[in-house]
């Protein structure tokens, strides 16, 4: 999700997804916290200082290869700069032959991890796989976490992966029948059913199912006297990305009596979801406008500034005069 610190954060959710802001922020799952990778036997640190106080030692003593060997140790890369390709980012015909081989949990977990580091055939291999996933996939911390990252990745392609697998992992067909239930638990279920089903909505229809149906649905939810259910409607809109979401997210930003509710929709049309680039950059007029509407509380002109700030890449001070006349003259 894309929570802005110090901004009301969403009720827990069991799955962590939520809080939505980017993350596989799906309700039901788990908080997911990454790994970590010790290596065998002692101290590395102390072992490179060892290492390299020898060669350091032997390039005083003896000069020229040992001294040239320890520069090029020094010469360590630097965290600044262009990206340093590692090797090509590309998935080798002998990997995916493996994979064949291999249990749906590791092909989904394996092929998002590499659309995340963008290798060329990882999407096309979820695309052509992710079907025959469902009711193979177990929601695993790994497999989770997986999904909140490709939520969040700045490539909408990599979104898209992430969404595949999360409706795969939570056995979800991609059909019509599967979006006519789902609105019947969004508009009549318990509350959990209702947010799961909101959050689902969004997902089926960023991947063409009945996609004008979910629309309908989700911004008639948005009248729910439920801030959660509100919440969860926003969240499926964001996701949804279509041109149709705009206008109903920049209307419960200005709206919604909900501190919580404004701050997800304001994340959504400049973070959070599907919308494009220019979808995104389509707003920035009305947001300009709740610069300096004196109806808004402070803190929600200050979500505006935000917003503008995520959109536009600017940072300029919270001075509608300065947002203006940067926004006039990138117009010309």
């Amino acid at each position: 999700m894309h929570a802005w610190e110090g901004d009301p954060q969403p009720e827990a959710d069991s799955r962590l997804k939520p809080t939505p802001d980017y993350g596989s922020l799906g309700p039901a799952s788990e908080q997911r916290s990454p790994g970590s990778i010790k290596p065998d036997g002692g101290n590395p640190r102390a072992f490179i200082a060892i290492a390299a106080g020898a060669l350091l030692a032997l390039a005083f003593v003896s000069g020229g290869p040992a001294r040239a060997a320890w520069t090029e140790i020094s010469q360590f890369l630097s965290l600044q700069g262009k990206p340093e390709p590692a090797s090509p980012a590309i998935m080798s015909p002998h990997e995916l032959e493996k994979l064949d081989h291999t249990s749906a949990q590791h092909q989904a977990e394996l092929l998002l991890e590499r659309a995340i580091n963008h290798y060329e055939g990882a999407n096309d291999q979820i695309a052509a796989r992710a079907d025959n996933w469902r009711s193979h996939l177990e929601l695993s911390p790994q497999l989770n976490s997986l999904i909140t990252t490709g939520l969040n990745s700045n490539d909408l392609r990599v979104r898209a992966a992430a969404i595949e697998v999360d409706l795969a992992a939570m056995n979800v067909a991609k059909t019509g029948d599967n979006m006519e239930s789902l609105i019947q638990q969004a508009e009549s279920g318990p509350q959990s059913q209702r947010i799961w089903a909101l959050w689902t909505l969004g997902l089926l229809g960023n991947r063409g199912v009945a996609r004008e149906r979910a629309i309908q649905v989700l911004v008639a939810q948005l009248q729910d006297s439920n801030p959660e259910i509100r919440h969860w409607a926003v969240e499926g809109l964001a996701y949804l990305g279509t041109n149709e979401t705009i206008a109903p997210l920049l209307q419960i930003f200005h709206d919604d009596p909900s501190p919580m509710v404004r701050e997800r929709a304001a994340c959504s049309l400049a973070q959070s979801g599907m919308l494009t680039q220019e979808q995104r950059r389509s707003v920035i007029p009305q947001l300009l406008n709740y610069t300096e509407d004196a109806s808004l509380d402070a803190q929600t002109r200050g979500w505006a500034y935000h917003a503008l700030r995520d959109i536009t890449g600017q940072n300029l001070p919270e001075d509608p005069s300065a947002w203006r006349n940067w926004y006039s003259s990138a117009s010309n």
